[in-house]
């Protein structure tokens, strides 16, 4: 694989400056040889030389369409191996799948299991009103900023 590509990853940058193997093989054990690829998969595409940010962003929105479980591998290797544009990536898709749905919805997505009881859940939402009103002045704020 071209240096530049593997450049991408901070933890492989450091090992690669700070021991002489840029000739040797570097263990990654906590990412597994599927995922691995994927990863140089997306590597191999964001150094190629002349490339258009609208190229990138089309090959970035068809990459993660892919299972859920895949996505979570993925992101869990993009945080290992501080990439963080491709972390940038792979948080946006999550962002993206749960964007407009109900807690429900979302719990049925990711397989969460809610083990609040009603009341419990009335109680966080009380609770954390807070953060809807920042949610809400955020998105007041942006819309001043896009249209005035």
């Amino acid at each position: 694989m071209a240096r530049n590509s593997i450049m991408r990853s901070q933890v492989i940058k450091n090992i690669v400056q700070d021991v002489d193997c840029a000739s040797r093989v570097i263990p990654l054990t906590n990412v597994d040889d599927k995922t691995m690829c994927k990863v140089v998969e997306y590597w191999k595409k964001h150094s190629e030389e002349g490339v258009s940010k609208e190229v990138l962003m089309d090959f970035d929105k068809n990459f993660v369409k892919m299972d859920q479980s895949v996505l979570f591998y993925l992101f869990l290797a993009a945080d290992f191996l501080n990439d963080k544009e491709m972390l940038d990536v792979m948080c946006q898709e999550v962002a993206d799948r749960i964007k407009c749905k109900t807690l429900e919805e979302i719990h049925k997505e990711f397989g969460i299991k809610n083990d609040f009881t009603p009341e419990k859940e009335e109680e966080n939402r009380k609770e954390n009103v807070w953060a809807l009103h920042a949610f809400i002045m955020l998105v007041l704020f942006s819309i001043f900023v896009l249209f005035f």
